[in-house]
């Protein structure tokens, strides 16, 4: 699970709670990021990860990330340079699983299989209705019954 704890740059961006608001979701991103340029997910095909903040800023910009990735040799490690995977096939796999923060956005670049349901309870950012919010999505029975706790069990093998 990746969660991170604050922000790390030298000065956050405290104004307006930004350190929270925009910080944690790009330090899940920047974290990502390195398990994917690094060829982390390639030398370990199996591993699960389970990254919060709806895996930060990556649903957003997939495609940035893959054009780095093909134009810039700097842009990943020299183990990862050797596959055709691109880094959104790595991020858009069944391995990657989100809270339920952006269902939407994540629906549309990830199959659902891959949402599991968070709350941030008891943090001040808690969803106090996270199947509310979930079910406010208009998804069908069986994809709002596997992100509200589904595919956490099999995740999880239970």
């Amino acid at each position: 699970m990746i969660h991170p704890n604050g922000f790390t740059d030298a000065e956050p961006p405290v104004r307006f709670y930004f350190n929270n608001v925009i910080g944690n979701p790009l330090e899940t991103t920047i974290a990502v990021h390195y398990l994917i340029f690094d060829g982390v997910l390639e030398r370990h095909p199996n591993l699960k990860i389970l990254a919060v903040h709806g895996g930060g800023y990556l649903a957003s910009y997939a495609g940035r990330i893959d054009h780095a990735w093909g134009a810039r040799s700097d842009s990943h490690g020299k183990a990862a340079a050797s596959t055709d995977q691109l880094p959104e096939d790595a991020f858009t796999s069944t391995r990657w699983c989100s809270p339920h923060t952006s269902c939407r956005s994540w629906c549309a670049s990830t199959a659902p299989i891959a949402i599991v349901m968070g709350t941030d309870y008891p943090f001040d950012m808690a969803d106090y209705d996270p199947v509310g919010h979930v079910a406010a999505c208009d998804f069908d029975a069986a994809t709002t019954a596997a992100i509200c706790g589904g595919n956490a069990k099999a995740l999880l093998g239970l």
